[in-house]
């Protein structure tokens, strides 16, 4: 059995952490006179990023330059820097597992499965992340889209990962969004389980064979499974 995750609001409170992180940061933002910059998350301008591809490929530090020179032509480095500094240590104060991730892991390893996380960003964001939650060991490959300069919204990733462990006849893909995750798990034939939280939650579900809402759900769904081919 070969399991694909995702990390991010599957794993761990990116987008919460993300949230937190923003929040703490707007009395420097205001000290530095950026209004431009909390109107433009007030006014949730960053959701059209969603579909941009090379966004996928970048950690908050070139997302938010990015954003940077998107809102003022005269972009000040210095007050970018301190910015990014403070973002760094409110967000992963703030990155924490979710509940039933560690229980999630230690049973699929107990079904004697390969897990493979699959996961967009920079890989040293990516890796720093599983360092900090300290779940680096329970993978037996991580794929990262900075790595491989493919991103989650095609199907490469999805089948690098299955090509690694071509014994495996049974495959899953565990995810929070549907036209990634679960549209990566399909073109690998896998059975798809969407996990309904973080950022993507109220999205409309298409690809996903299966809607739970935490991991305790999915495991009892890749139970099922195994149990019904059996």
């Amino acid at each position: 059995m070969l399991v694909i995750l995702d990390l991010d609001d599957t794993l761990c409170n990116t987008w919460e952490a993300l949230r937190i992180a923003v929040m703490k940061l707007v009395p420097t933002i205001i000290r530095m006179r950026k209004f431009r910059l909390i109107a433009y998350f007030i006014t949730k301008r960053y959701e059209r990023l969603e579909k941009l591809r090379d966004l996928h490929l970048l950690d908050f530090k070139g997302i938010f330059n990015r954003i940077m020179e998107d809102i003022y032509e005269d972009v000040d480095r210095e007050e970018v820097k301190e910015i990014l500094k403070l973002f760094d240590r409110f967000f992963f104060s703030s990155l924490k597992l979710y509940e039933d991730a560690e229980y999630f892991l230690k049973e699929l390893k107990n079904l004697k499965a390969k897990i493979v996380l699959v996961t967009d960003s920079a890989s040293s964001w990516q890796r720093k992340k599983l360092e900090v939650l300290g779940i680096e060991n329970y993978f037996d490959a991580v794929i990262v889209s900075g790595d491989t300069g493919h991103t989650k919204l095609e199907p490469y990733n999805f089948k690098l990962a299955k090509r690694m462990f071509p014994r495996e006849e049974i495959v899953f893909v565990v995810g929070d969004r549907d036209e990634t995750d679960m549209k990566g798990g399909k073109s690998i034939g896998a059975i798809t389980i969407l996990v309904r939280r973080g950022y993507f939650k109220g999205r409309r579900v298409r690809y996903a064979d299966h809607v739970v809402n935490d991991l305790y759900e999915a495991l009892e769904v890749i139970k099922n499974e195994l149990k019904a081919r059996a």
